[in-house]
């Protein structure tokens, strides 16, 4: 990769990731230790999206690359028109922080040798059948893009780098490392996200207030049958995921919360034979509004979804993500929380978002830094394949984990379930 030149192509530039990720890059302008510092003095950034931000809104916030960023405002559903501009900016990598569908956007780079990263899968097919693949969105979305991904092979990609899946895959696989002689009989990613406003009478009853798409948690929250991997084999629960929750024990911290699908839960479970699930607690505002409309959740989708902003209101909380490795005697654990006044104080998001954008990162430093061969790779294949510095390259803005060990198991999912 020539470093005197860098031509970075963002999609979807107009929302919470790439804010955060813009913020970072923002910073590593000015930071001669930063892994990407010295692409950045050729470099050129391109910000794509549906419905563009004004220049105003960049310059503001992201001063330091005011002179080194372009805006391009069209649908991703145009691919003609995307890889027409993939061609003419001599896009380097791309970022793509969208809904546009995955497949489409590796295919334009596959054909012109681009790099790519993503956060999440997303497919136009299952999309748009919803109906027919209600339930089970995500593993409809794998099964699509497994059948397609192999078709490519001149590209550099990285799939689902964010933090979950993303930075947890490599937290699984650091902490599997303290006790190389055992497998473990489970790993379970957790995440206890407790973002709220700091003044108690912004929210209003029937809003569903997330620190991320509330429609891709709903998607997750409602949608979606809860699912787990053993032996290899993905398994469902028949009922919401909020009618059950399953407790989580993290040394001092214990928290309950419900089992959801999610890609890394699918990536490790293929790996690994252990059991693997993802279990979430989201704010206890939205968990109450779910839990009472039950009965009815398809109502849901009708009301009125808000991102915790803090630019709209001052919040507090935290987002603590991490892994769960389940023993016979025992259980290891792994895990970085975030507050969303420091992160707002320094990098102007929230803590969410900015624990995506550190996975994107790490995911792009290792495209553009490490000798990783053509292909397309999920980031725990990618970590256990390869001799790459993703973990060092993630450190960088991820600072502080967690680590430790109960002394005793709480057992396997099936043993932690409460029904509500």
């Amino acid at each position: 990769m020539n470093k005197r030149f860098l031509s970075i192509t963002i999609l979807g530039s107009a929302g919470g990731v790439a804010k955060s990720f813009l913020s970072i890059l923002n910073k590593t302008i000015l930071d001669k230790k930063d892994p990407l510092h010295s692409f950045m003095s050729g470099c050129q950034i391109h910000l794509i999206d549906r419905t563009q931000k004004s220049e105003t809104y960049y310059n503001r916030l992201f001063p330091n690359l005011a002179d080194k960023v372009s805006l391009h405002e069209f649908d991703l559903q145009d691919i003609l028109k995307f890889s027409n501009h993939l061609k003419s900016t001599n896009t380097s990598i791309v970022i793509d922080l969208s809904w546009a569908d995955t497949i489409e956007m590796l295919e334009c780079c596959d054909k012109l040798g681009v790099y790519y990263v993503n956060s999440a899968l997303e497919s136009t097919l299952v999309d748009e059948n919803e109906e027919l693949h209600k339930g089970f969105p995500l593993i409809e979305r794998i099964k699509h893009f497994e059948s397609k991904k192999d078709n490519l092979s001149n590209t550099k990609a990285i799939i689902g780098s964010g933090m979950n899946p993303g930075v947890v895959q490599w937290m699984a696989l650091e902490l599997m490392k303290k006790d190389k002689a055992e497998l473990p009989l489970a790993c379970y990613v957790v995440e206890q996200d407790t973002s709220f406003y700091l003044e108690k009478s912004i929210p209003k009853e029937n809003v569903v207030y997330t620190s991320w798409s509330p429609e891709c948690f709903l998607d997750e929250a409602i949608m979606s049958y809860p699912m787990f991997m053993r032996q290899r084999i993905p398994l469902f629960l028949y009922n919401q995921p909020y009618e059950f929750e399953f407790n989580v024990t993290l040394g001092e911290k214990k928290f309950d919360g419900c089992l959801m699908p999610h890609e890394e839960i699918y990536t490790l479970g293929k790996l690994y034979d252990m059991e693997t699930g993802f279990i979430y607690k989201v704010n206890d505002h939205t968990t109450k509004l779910i839990r009472n409309n039950l009965s009815n959740v398809d109502d849901i989708w009708d009301f009125d979804m808000k991102v915790l902003d803090p630019y709209d209101a001052p919040l507090t909380g935290e987002d603590l993500v991490g892994v769960l490795l389940v023993y016979q005697t025992k259980e290891l654990y792994m895990y970085n929380v975030m507050s969303n006044e420091i992160i707002f104080n320094e990098f102007r998001t929230n803590a969410t978002y900015f624990q995506v954008a550190c996975g994107i990162y790490a995911a792009a430093c290792t495209l553009l830094l490490d000798q990783i061969p053509k292909g397309i790779y999920y980031v725990d294949e990618l970590l256990l394949n390869f001799s790459n510095k993703y973990g060092d390259y993630l450190k960088h803005y991820m600072k502080d984990f967690v680590v430790g060990e109960n002394q005793k198991t709480d057992g396997l999912l099936l043993d932690r379930i409460k029904k509500i």
